[in-house]
């Protein structure tokens, strides 16, 4: 994982949209408004928070240049089902996932209601392929947790969990229909203490439940190889998934003429290198 990433539980990151707003306490220390804060010369962009969601059209068709079969996460920089986010983009974006399937999609969101409405509706198409998978951001019992019932009455092939920054104990957790949890702490200047027993009950429970368990960071320690051992172990565990070969140049060229005339009929205006 991780070869062209920084995130260290994919290997690419595919930003589509620009902006984002806080809607719970995860959001208090967004590393994407840290790193926002070095762009401000982005309209997007102010100095308190990240606004304005803009939208990158010319981004759409990247996973299509990417022969080298990835796992992708999905608009690290901002959440793809943000309420300014016209359907019809959202759409585009899963045909772009659903052609382009010799990748694996990591797509997270903490705007469950809207993700939950489109798969029952204009993502039926994209719901059940198991190369897109569906996650939601859990921070705490008020506002993630919830998230996580939420997410498994979705109708959809597979379900993940991304628990960072875990913010106090979830207690016992629900895991039936989850296939994937991860675990981490917030970093950065500001960022809030995370307990370790929080996380060894997360673990026990994940091996319980036989979920992959893979616990991202803790902060604390000075030297880094420390800092993601749990008991002195790490634990960086993912689901199984198929790699495919990606298809001829013929075909990924057909792919790509179909992909832009829907965009044409979308009204997805865009610069497609």
């Amino acid at each position: 994982m991780s070869a062209n990433s920084a995130i260290v539980w994919s290997d690419r990151r595919w930003n589509l949209v620009r902006g984002c707003s806080k809607i719970s306490p995860g959001c208090k220390n967004c590393q994407a408004e840290t790193y926002a804060e070095r762009f401000r010369d982005l309209a997007c962009y102010k100095a308190d928070q990240i606004v304005d969601v803009q939208l990158v059209p010319q981004n759409l068709l990247q996973p299509l240049h990417w022969l080298t079969p990835s796992l992708i996460f999905v608009n690290s920089m901002g959440d793809l089902f943000h309420e300014e986010i016209p359907d019809h983009f959202i759409v585009a974006a899963f045909e772009v996932m659903a052609l382009v399937n010799w990748h694996v999609y990591q797509v997270l969101t903490k705007r469950i209601d809207r993700m939950q409405t489109m798969i029952a509706n204009e993502l039926q198409f994209a719901a059940k392929m198991d190369h897109i998978w569906w996650g939601v951001s859990v921070e705490d019992t008020n506002h993630g947790v919830p998230r996580i019932e939420a997410l498994r009455n979705a109708n959809v092939a597979k379900r993940f969990l991304s628990v960072e920054p875990l913010l106090e104990d979830l207690g016992t957790v629900n895991l039936d229909g989850i296939d994937w949890v991860l675990v981490g702490d917030e970093r950065g200047r500001d960022a809030r203490p995370i307990e370790a027993d929080w996380v060894l009950s997360l673990r026990d429970q994940c091996v319980a439940a036989k979920v992959p368990f893979f616990f991202k960071h803790r902060s604390g320690f000075s030297e880094k190889k420390f800092a993601c051992l749990l008991d002195g172990k790490e634990y960086k565990e993912a689901p199984s998934f198929s790699s495919f070969t990606p298809p001829p140049l013929a075909e990924r060229r057909g792919i790509r003429t179909d992909l832009r005339i829907g965009f044409y009929n979308k009204g997805i205006v865009a610069r497609f290198s």
